[in-house]
């Protein structure tokens, strides 16, 4: 059985106000990972993700990247034991 994790991103750049939370919520939704996307004062975006490790790694990859009207500059990942906290993917 594929190892389950929980990651905790933090994305930092121009990502409020251009559709990124709901581009997270799309990739994880077909990805099939539960978890949020939120954006924060400062600006940046939180997501937390559970599910396979695999698919983790491939949100990742589309967190650094964004939709087309946002520029990331930086993508921090902290990853956990996996929590089974949540039911599905949600968007605040």
């Amino acid at each position: 059985m594929e190892q389950k994790i929980r990651a905790e991103f933090k994305i930092i750049g121009k990502v409020q106000g251009v559709g990124f939370r709901y581009f997270v919520y799309r990739t994880a939704k077909e990805l099939g990972l539960s978890g949020y996307a939120k954006n924060l004062w400062d600006g940046s975006v939180e997501v937390v993700a559970e599910g396979p490790k695999r698919k983790i790694d491939i949100l990742h990859s589309y967190l650094i990247q964004g939709p087309s009207m946002a520029r990331v500059t930086d993508c921090f990942r902290k990853d956990y034991d996996f929590k089974d906290e949540f039911d599905s993917f949600t968007i605040y």
